[in-house]
């Protein structure tokens, strides 16, 4: 495998959910999904890109109509302080109406730019008042117009040329307006002196080239429309009567004496620069609906590729549900179609072969098999898994079903010969007891007494056959009780080196006398296996006390202990935790005394012997305990 395929199989692994089928499915969705919505999302950047300068283009539009709202009244407050200056008196109180009307656009521009530009208004205002100089006035007003100008006119289309048409076109007109407006400020006063005063004429020129300029770049910019709509504001009797004044005035450039009504020229300029203002204004209209499309349609894409990228994810997200759905689904069938196998199937099929009599037909054929049912709404591979499932159902049930017939043959053939030597056994005590009763030599005495102990140590290993292979019921049994001593006597006479196990200290106690069996052969198991494990020279040592409505037994060993591994494997051994026919047979005693203390109810269990050895504690249950005034078993032999 190439570095390459197992650096992505080691990223896979690290990937959250890549150890489920849905997680991967998602995974392997989510890859290319995500890459699309990364070339969605650079897509909706430039859209909201476009979208924002679309915004502000509509904005600075609205800026750039309000910047020349407030010139407009700013040009005609001009003139009128122009004429006042110049001594026509009867402008004061159209001067106060306008310096109202020049307030009212001021406030609307702070409102949209948060700027004033107009800081000394005030003081200008107040020199008008007090009849202060005419051109100082006329420049401040003209300055202040071209900062606005200027400061707010900047390119507004955002890079579309129909809206940069418009806004050149504005520009020009505004120009052009700028110009008529100085034209009639200039002029206003120059009538009210009756001459020019020195450099007003070159002033009056230069503001008629500049004039000329504008409307000239404005021919070049508007539309059809925007130029018909010049045409006619120029073509007003007050737009010929003003430019019949102009050339009155052009004639007297050498400071002769003008005999021109002021009054006439303001109020046809003034009619003029309305005209032209109502131009600029249509233009100026023109221009924000441009720019109010564009925000709508920049509005729309923003929109539109957003909406994308949501369906893309709720597309993706939906896929990756029913990709995942159509594996899962019918792997979870399967998966159970499994666990009924393993949890009912087998089970049923053992329980079955288990419960038939031997050499019976049920005992050697297992269940009957399921027919194939297709898996709902699965795919082709799905299909061919759960056909190889059945197989290894059907493979399994076969097994399973051939293992519990060996299990039980097994068992009944424990049983069998474990109650063929129970009673060649029996037979042999009992030969061993009459020859025991007639024999006078204390030496033959001593070697029958050696073949009784041997012939039963064998008997308690036929019992021992019989408890592995499941004979519940014990084959000796005791009438009335019996002393605790008595058990733990009678269970010492079954061990081999019974001459090193010491009865230390065993508290009173009786035991029923149905118990008394078990309960030997359980502790004869434990003694043995202790006196196995230490050496020859340590004794074994058997304690008994109460505790509360329990009986307890502890067999003491000072031998090599055990590890914790293996004594936590031990104590699953005695607890019933494992069954000796699959796991390791070297330890059939443990299986023995976990089998007797299921039958007496008893808890068994090893523990480390303080300093070293293992210590075998047997807690009896009440059940097993004779009751006060029980009565005494009748002395029996071993």
């Amino acid at each position: 495998m190439t570095p390459t395929a197992n650096a992505l199989r080691h990223l896979a692994r690290l990937t959250p959910g890549w150890r489920t089928i849905r997680g991967r499915v998602t995974v392997v969705l989510a890859v290319p999904t995500c890459l699309l919505l990364v070339l969605t999302g650079l897509a909706v950047a430039d859209r909201a890109g476009d979208w924002a300068a679309a915004r502000e283009t509509h904005d600075r539009v609205d800026r750039v109509l309000a910047v020349q709202a407030l010139v407009h009244e700013l040009q005609r407050e001009r003139g009128l302080s122009n004429g006042l200056l110049g001594g026509a008196r009867q402008y004061r109180d159209d001067l106060d109406v306008q310096r109202a009307r020049s307030d009212t656009a001021r406030t609307t521009l702070d409102d949209l730019t948060g700027t004033d530009p107009l800081g000394r208004l005030g003081a200008i205002r107040s020199s008008v008042d007090g009849g202060g100089s005419r051109s100082e006035t006329f420049a401040f007003y003209t300055d202040a117009i071209a900062t606005l100008t200027r400061s707010h006119t900047a390119d507004a289309a955002g890079g579309d040329r129909a809206l940069g048409d418009a806004m050149d076109a504005l520009r020009a007109l505004g120009d052009a307006t700028e110009s008529v407006a100085l034209e009639r400020g200039s002029l206003n006063g120059v009538f009210a002196a009756g001459r020019f005063r020195t450099d007003e004429y070159l002033a009056f020129a230069e503001v008629r080239a500049s004039r000329v300029a504008a409307l000239d770049q404005f021919g070049k910019s508007a539309t059809a429309d925007q130029r018909a709509a010049l045409d006619k504001a120029l073509a007003t009797a007050d737009a010929r009567r003003a430019a019949d004044l102009e050339k009155r005035a052009a004639a007297a450039g050498d400071g002769s004496r003008l005999a021109v009504d002021p009054d006439l020229w303001w109020r046809s300029m003034t009619v003029l620069v309305d005209d032209l203002y109502g131009v600029q204004r249509a233009v100026g209209a023109d221009a924000r609906d441009r720019a109010g499309a564009l925000s709508a349609a920049a509005t729309r894409q923003l929109a539109g590729f957003l909406a994308l990228g949501f369906l893309i994810v709720a597309v993706a997200a939906a896929l990756a549900v029913l990709s995942a759905r159509s594996i899962t689904r019918p792997l979870g069938a399967l998966a159970e179609e499994a666990d009924e196998v393993a949890g009912v199937r087998l089970q049923e099929a053992v329980q079955r072969i288990q419960e038939a009599d031997a050499g019976s037909e049920t005992a050697a054929t297992p269940l009957p098999y399921r027919p194939d049912a297709p898996v709902p709404g699965s795919a082709q591979e799905i299909t061919q898994l759960a056909a190889a499932l059945r197989n290894v159902e059907r493979t399994a049930v076969g097994l399973a079903a051939q293992q519990a017939a060996l299990r039980r043959n097994t068992s009944e053939s424990l049983a069998n010969l474990g109650r063929r030597n129970q009673s060649l056994l029996r037979r042999q005590l009992g030969l061993i007891t009459a020859l025991e009763s007639q024999e006078i030599d204390p030496e033959a005495l001593g070697e029958l007494f050696e073949l009784d102990h041997l012939a039963t140590r064998m008997r308690r290993n036929a019992e021992s056959l019989l408890v592995l292979a499941g004979e519940q019921e014990p084959q000796r049994a005791w009438p009335g009780t019996v002393t605790a001593r008595e058990v733990v006597q009678s269970a010492v006479a079954e061990v081999e080196q019974y001459r090193r196990v010491t009865t230390a200290d065993v508290e009173p106690c009786r035991i029923r006398g149905d118990a008394v069996a078990d309960l030997s052969h359980l502790l004869a198991e434990l003694i043995e296996n202790a006196l196995v494990y230490s050496a020859v020279q340590l004794p074994v040592e058997v304690y008994g006390w109460r505790d509360l409505d329990e009986y307890c037994l502890a067999v003491v060993d000072r031998g090599v202990g055990m590890g914790t591994e293996a004594l936590a494997r031990a104590n699953a051994r005695l607890a019933g935790d494992e069954s000796f026919l699959v796991a390791p047979t070297r330890q059939l005693g443990h299986y023995v005394v976990g089998r007797l203390a299921a039958r007496l109810g008893a808890q068994v269990e090893l523990r480390p012997t303080d300093g070293s050895g293992i210590t075998a504690y047997v807690g009896l249950p009440a059940t097993v305990l004779a009751t006060e005034g029980a009565v005494p078993a009748a002395a029996a032999t071993t």
